[in-house]
């Protein structure tokens, strides 16, 4: 798949409007600034399997197409939802355990980048990846 690789943060836009939006203080904004944020994207068949690593933490996710899973971000916030395949674009759908609030987010590969959009309350953010 398109997905399958090592991809590294390039730029980002609007990232802090959002953050501030999704309720992370100041300081750890900051931080995540400059988190050197990679992924490595694994796809066999249904199932996905992501390795966060950064600045602040090393994780990894599995999580299989359209099964509900739970999730925390880096600054411990906890959602629970799922990823869909619509096309060539992974669509995720998250709610915030604490609000019941929406988190959407899609990854679509553009030319040679990996471009991950989210979208929380109104505030739309990208962050723009290339191969590592």
């Amino acid at each position: 798949m398109a997905f399958n690789g090592t991809w590294k943060v390039h730029r980002s836009e609007n990232y802090d409007k959002f953050m501030e939006k999704m309720g992370i203080n100041l300081m750890k904004r900051k931080l995540a600034a400059h988190d050197n944020l990679k992924l490595t994207i694994t796809q066999e068949g249904n199932k996905f399997t992501v390795k966060e690593s950064c600045t602040f933490r090393n994780i990894e996710v599995v999580f299989e197409l359209g099964v509900t899973f739970n999730y925390n971000l880096a600054d411990g916030t906890e959602l629970s939802g799922t990823w869909s395949l619509e096309g060539n674009k992974l669509i995720g759908k998250f709610k915030r355990t604490d609000n019941g609030n929406e988190l959407n987010t899609v990854r679509e590969i553009i030319g040679d980048e990996l471009v991950q959009t989210y979208v929380y309350e109104g505030v739309e953010a990208k962050r723009i990846f290339k191969k590592d």
